[in-house]
C-alpha cells in the first residue's frame, strides 16, 4: 500500500502547485497596486514552494499552501466590477430593453460605421420589435487560427424588421486589448452587444484581418427562439443594471448561450466539452440537429457557410443580411426581400 500513498502525495502536489500558480497568476493580474504586482507574486509563489519543501513531512506544507490558495480566492472574489470605465468608443453604452407583453424596445442597438478596424463612427439606436414577428435564430461562427477556438453570435429573425445580432463579448476600456490568458482573471468586463449585422459581423468579414465567419441556421422552433432571445433581454438588462466579469472558462460567449438556451427550455445546461473548446461548437450543433443541413455533411455545410466573400460584395448595403445569406442550406427564402 506503500505505494498507492506516494501517487496520492504526488498527485496533491501537482494539485496544489497548480492551484498555487493560478494564485500568483490571479495577485499578478488582478492587484490593484501596480508596482507591487510582481513582487507579491513572485513572493507569494516562493513562500509557498518553501512551505512544500521544508514542511513536507506531515503534510504541513500542503496545508499552508491551500490555505494560501483559500485566502487569495477570497480576496480575488471581492473584486467588484467597476460602474464607470473610459471605455472604448464600441463599448460606451450598454444596451438594455423594456418588455411590454409581445412589444421589445430595445435602447443601444450599436451601428458602428467602420472605415478601418480602428477607425469607426457609432450611432446607437432605439429599436421596436414585436415578438410575434420573430421566426427563427441563426448562428454566425468566426474562427480565426486555433480549431479549437471561435466567436458564436446569435441573430434573430424578425423578417421584415431584419436582425437582431447579439454578440457576448468582452467590454474593454481605451488601450486594453483582449488576451486569452488575461480572460481567466478579473480584466474585463462581460458584455452583450446588441447590434446590426451590418455592424458586428461587417466588422469581422471586411476589416478584421485573419477572420472567417460561417453562417448556419438553427433548427430552433419560434417559440423556442422568442424564449431565448427574452433571456438574452433579461441578461442584458441585468448587466446594465449590475455589471459582471468575463471569465474565459466559466462566464464567456458559448457558456451564456448554453445557459440561454437551457433557460428557454426550462431545462438544465447539457455539458459536452464542446461548450468549452467552443471552436467544435458547429460538430455538436450538427450532431445534436441543431443545424439546418439539409443532409449534408459537416464539412461541406461548413464549406457553403462562409460569408467573407459575400460580406465584402454586399459592404454597407442596406441588403447586407440577405446577401450574405443567398442561396445558403435553410435561408432558401432570405433573399426574397432584397432591394433591386
Amino acid at each position: 500500500m506503500r505505494w498507492l500513498f506516494k501517487i496520492v502525495f504526488v498527485l496533491e502536489i501537482i494539485a496544489v502547485l497548480l492551484l498555487t500558480l493560478w494564485a500568483a497568476a490571479a495577485i499578478y493580474y488582478d492587484s490593484p497596486v501596480a508596482s507591487l504586482r510582481t513582487p507579491a507574486a513572485v513572493l507569494y509563489l516562493l513562500a509557498v514552494i518553501a512551505a512544500l519543501i521544508f514542511l513536507r513531512h506531515g503534510q504541513k506544507g500542503i496545508m499552508i499552501a491551500g490555505a494560501g490558495f483559500a485566502l487569495v480566492t477570497i480576496w480575488w472574489l471581492s473584486i467588484k466590477p467597476p460602474a464607470q470605465g473610459n471605455w472604448n468608443p464600441d463599448d460606451v453604452n450598454v444596451a438594455y430593453a423594456d418588455i411590454n407583453g409581445g412589444q421589445v424596445t430595445i435602447h443601444n442597438v450599436r451601428n458602428c460605421d467602420y472605415r478601418t478596424e480602428q477607425d469607426y463612427t457609432c450611432q446607437w439606436d432605439v429599436r421596436s420589435y414585436n415578438l410575434s414577428d420573430l421566426r427563427r435564430a441563426d448562428l454566425f461562427i468566426t474562427w480565426w487560427g486555433s480549431p479549437w477556438i471561435a466567436h458564436p453570435i446569435v441573430s434573430f429573425d424578425f423578417g421584415k424588421q431584419s436582425h437582431v445580432a447579439m454578440s457576448v463579448q468582452t467590454r474593454e476600456t481605451v488601450g486594453q486589448d483582449y488576451s486569452a490568458i488575461r480572460g481567466f482573471f478579473r480584466q474585463y468586463l462581460l458584455g452583450y452587444t446588441v447590434s446590426d449585422e451590418r455592424d458586428v459581423i461587417r466588422l469581422r468579414t471586411n476589416y478584421r484581418k485573419g477572420e472567417e465567419v460561417y453562417i448556419f441556421r438553427t433548427t430552433v422552433s419560434p417559440e423556442l427562439a422568442r424564449g431565448i432571445f427574452l433571456d438574452y433581454l433579461h441578461r442584458v438588462n441585468s448587466l446594465h443594471d449590475r455589471p459582471e466579469w468575463y471569465n474565459a472558462l466559466t462566464n464567456n460567449c458559448t457558456t451564456n448561450i448554453a445557459v440561454s438556451a437551457a433557460d428557454a427550455r426550462n431545462g438544465r445546461v447539457r455539458f459536452d466539452w464542446r461548450i468549452l473548446l467552443n471552436g467544435k461548437m458547429d460538430e455538436m450543433l450538427y450532431e445534436h440537429g441543431g443545424l439546418v443541413s439539409e443532409g449534408l455533411p459537416l464539412s461541406t455545410l461548413k464549406e457553403q457557410a462562409h460569408i467573407n466573400a459575400a460580406a465584402r460584395t454586399a459592404d454597407s448595403s442596406l441588403n447586407f443580411s440577405e446577401i450574405i445569406r443567398e442561396g445558403r442550406v435553410g435561408f432558401k427564402d432570405s433573399g426574397s426581400s432584397l432591394v433591386r
